[in-house]
């Protein structure tokens, strides 16, 4: 078919950058076999002070109208024997090319003061990306950690494009305060957000493996003020304090932790999170139903605790545990539930893989072990992507920024 949407990645750990260069884009040339559109690379910070030579060297090997990409602490690809396989605190090189035979493709590079105010309309965001929303475009975001305005940038455009994925994540480097490598069409950008909206004949779908599982049961925020959480309600049902009346959060999160197994007591001393649902109306919540964020800290004093995102009354929370196998048993579930409900998901074209610095081999204690799951159960998917400093995706319908999670952009004909 000669509109069928044609996708190849290839990874290199040469040490060298020319050769890594060359050999990237010769393999995913032959694997492709078709004209570009659009090139995607991930670049790992062990060449940071090389980032000025990166799109210099591909613009004498490639000829593809666009590409976008970042370094990161790690990179994710197709190494020559076709196995996936993610780079972490060494050289890599991951590239991917993409024929897309019907499909606008616009990149941009986005300054934070070039975004408009919150409260602006619609069309100030569409004019700033320059893709009308009846266009229905899908977006992939890479963004400078301190300079992008990124949680403003995800906002707008989730009020200009609402229907519309967005999937991306946070440049990362071997060192806080690094100096981050953003690129677009051929060129080296040291803050903002770099960036392409696809329109057309394509169709982006997405998981977002937060790696949490829920501990107790839901609570309705009675008094909370910003991102602390003063009063919940327990519904009558919960194991401990049911009683249907406020209650204080530290009191309902000590007697929890009392009614845990000596394990999960020990897990949640240091990987304690709190989930927020995003749908208000749906009764019976369950697992991807909520938003994980950071337990910050409490107050002894008023029993309060404070949370990273902000917080109203009438919003449920539930308190979270995140540790390597729940992390395994989350992605698997996700994945099992997105072949059970996508007929063509083997079909996919390629994907795109986000994942947080604090997941890989730190988490899991042995190499490649998210990538390959998601190989495991979507076989012969062409993957590239990067470790970040923070991942972006959708959570019931609505786009954020999130850590620990790996953030799957998958891409397919409509």
């Amino acid at each position: 078919m000669t509109n069928q949407i044609k996708w190849a990645n290839a990874l290199s750990t040469r040490p060298s950058l020319e050769a890594a260069v060359e050999e990237v884009a010769e393999r995913a040339n032959q694997l492709l076999q078709a004209s570009a559109d659009l090139a995607v690379v991930f670049i790992s910070s062990a060449f940071a002070s090389e980032y000025t030579r990166l799109m210099p060297l591909f613009r004498e090997v490639l000829s593809v109208p666009a590409i976008i990409g970042c370094g990161g602490g790690g990179v994710i690809g197709v190494n020559r024997q076709g196995e996936v396989q993610e780079i972490e605190g060494e050289p890599g090189l991951s590239l991917s090319l993409m024929s897309l035979p019907g499909v606008n493709v616009r990149t941009f590079h986005v300054l934070p003061e070039s975004l408009p105010d919150l409260d602006s309309s619609p069309d100030t965001w569409v004019d700033l990306i320059g893709v009308l929303p009846q266009a229905e475009p899908q977006f992939v975001l890479l963004a400078d950690p301190f300079t992008s305005g990124i949680n403003d940038l995800i906002q707008g455009l989730d009020f200009a494009y609402p229907g519309s994925i967005k999937v991306g994540g946070l440049a990362s480097g071997s060192a806080v305060g690094g100096s981050s490598g953003l690129f677009c069409n051929y060129r080296l950008y040291r803050e903002g957000t770099v960036g392409v909206a696809l329109s057309g004949n394509l169709v982006l779908e997405t998981i977002v493996a937060q790696g949490c599982r829920p501990i107790g049961e839901p609570y309705t925020v009675i008094a909370g003020e910003r991102n602390v959480v003063m009063e919940l309600e327990v519904p009558v049902t919960a194991q401990v304090g049911g009683s249907g009346k406020p209650r204080k959060p530290l009191d309902v999160l000590r007697d929890l932790i009392q009614t845990l197994n000596e394990e999960d007591r020990m897990l949640a001393q240091n990987s304690l999170f709190v989930g927020v649902a995003r749908d208000e109306f749906k009764q019976d919540l369950e697992h991807g139903d909520f938003l994980i964020r950071n337990l910050l800290g409490v107050d002894p004093r008023v029993g309060a605790i404070a949370i990273g995102d902000r917080v109203r009354p009438g919003q449920r929370i539930q308190f979270h545990l995140r540790d390597a196998h729940t992390s395994a048993d989350d992605l698997e579930m996700l994945l099992q539930r997105y072949q059970q409900q996508t007929p063509d998901s083997n079909k996919g074209a390629g994907a795109l893989m986000f994942s947080c610095l604090g997941r890989g081999e730190g988490l899991y204690g042995s190499p490649n072990f998210d990538s390959r799951m998601f190989r495991r159960y979507l076989k012969n998917v062409p993957i590239g992507g990067f470790f970040c400093n923070g991942e972006i995706g959708p959570v019931a319908g609505n786009t954020f920024l999130h850590g620990y999670t790996s953030v799957f952009g998958i891409c397919r004909q409509p």
